[in-house]
């Protein structure tokens, strides 16, 4: 079915996935700064975040059947209501509780949150598929923007969350985004327009499994782009930065906190920003299929340097450096443009690739290697971190994103 108005339609899916990410992004900070404030190694800050990408392999793989049989509209509700519980959840942390309780507890509450997000990813990705017209370029245009603007929003989320942590404190944080998150799934319930596919009773779970080799080795490309980045964005960069930017005191913390947040949002709404401009940015408007794949091979094996020098220059000094920081930032941001043209060629990629009548399993498939990435990328942050410092952190990004370039040549055997 197609919806009266799919640009309306488009923009509520859009404007529900905009609320959720900034959640999420808030979340993030929250728990990373939080947990790292009351002294959790890298690794274990490592493990809080390990059920969360481990709940995305599984969710990305079900959601996919589980839209199909009962409808986008039903995982998108799903989704957001699913992040409010696990806010709410988030809210009984005692800090009286020992680490392994903590661990265990906060694990768990982001294993929650992460199918959340993943039923919410799929159910808006899917939709583009469905309610974008035929035209040259649309699809690109249109999978662009919302992948692009969504990152600039999680961006913002990232420094709500630090910014939260600082002012109001994470028991207030949690449940004031917990309560925000409830009003706007009211609101989409009420207004969300018609138009996007109800569920389908013939759907079968095995249906799951994609059998298209370009579908796989994309897949696959997108396993290792996402784990070269979380190896240094969820733990060692994060870590890294608040040794160095803070001096130990309360109010050096808060403003350690206001730092990173600013710089990581930075990061994440520069990356989004970059992604929604891709179609520009590679003149993509009537080109063939064939010459959209040669530029994704071209710009992975453009990421591979970047990792690799910043390692170089990490290691090459003893203590703490002002040079060494802003090297990083230019560097890191550096890798975000590079990076975000890779995953919106990605994203334009995948629903190309999919046909119509299964989009949302070969959706889900794609993002079960997305989150997969993430889960290795998560674990080998902590490990990386904890026992080689900043340089093997970013040099094991090195070794990721060289693996994404070498499954993105397979493209063209296909």
């Amino acid at each position: 079915m197609t919806a009266a108005n799919p640009f309306r339609a488009y923009m509520a899916v859009t404007a529900a996935y905009w609320a959720f990410m900034l959640s999420d992004g808030a979340l993030r900070m929250l728990v990373l700064l939080h947990f790292n404030g009351l002294g959790f190694t890298p690794i274990q800050l490592a493990w809080l975040f390990l059920l969360y990408e481990v709940a995305g392999i599984v969710t990305n793989l079900a959601a996919g059947w589980i839209a199909a049989r009962f409808g986008l509209a039903s995982t998108l509700y799903a989704g957001l209501a699913l992040q409010i519980g696990a806010l709410a959840a988030l809210a009984q942390v005692d800090p009286a509780w020992g680490v392994a309780a903590s661990v265990a507890f906060v694990m768990a509450v982001q294993g929650v949150s992460g199918v959340a997000k993943d039923l919410a990813k799929m159910s808006s990705k899917s939709a583009v598929k469905h309610l974008a017209p035929a035209g040259d370029g649309t699809l690109f245009r249109w999978v662009a923007a919302l992948t692009g603007s969504k990152n600039a929003v999680k961006g913002a989320g990232f420094f709500i969350g630090a910014a939260l942590l600082a002012l109001a404190g994470f028991d207030a944080a949690v449940w004031g985004m917990a309560a925000a998150l409830a009003a706007i799934l009211i609101a989409v319930v009420l207004f969300l327009p018609p138009g996007l596919p109800a569920g389908q009773k013939g759907a079968r779970l095995s249906a799951i499994w994609s059998t298209d080799r370009r579908i796989n080795r994309l897949s696959l490309a997108r396993m290792f782009l996402f784990g070269a980045r979380d190896v240094w964005f969820v733990v060692g960069i994060p870590v890294y930065f608040q040794t160095v930017l803070s001096d130990g005191t309360p109010d050096g913390r808060r403003a350690a906190f206001f730092l990173i947040g600013g710089f990581m949002a930075l990061w994440i709404i520069a990356y989004g920003a970059v992604q929604a401009a891709a179609p520009k940015l590679l003149a993509a408007k009537g080109k063939p299929e064939a010459a959209i794949v040669a530029k994704a091979i071209a710009w992975a094996g453009w990421l591979v340097p970047i990792p690799f020098a910043l390692a170089a220059a990490a290691a090459t000094v003893t203590a703490p450096a002002l040079w060494l920081t802003l090297t990083l930032v230019a560097g890191l941001l550096l890798f975000g443009f590079v990076f975000a043209i890779n995953s919106a060629v990605h994203s334009y990629l995948i629903l190309a690739f999919s046909d119509a009548d299964r989009v949302t399993m070969d959706v889900g498939f794609y993002y079960m290697a997305n989150a997969a990435g993430r889960l290795v990328g998560t674990l080998l942050s902590g490990i990386s971190y904890q026992l080689g410092g900043l340089p093997l952190c970013l040099a094991t990004a090195g070794v990721m994103a060289a693996a994404s370039w070498i499954s993105a040549r397979r493209l063209r055997q296909t």
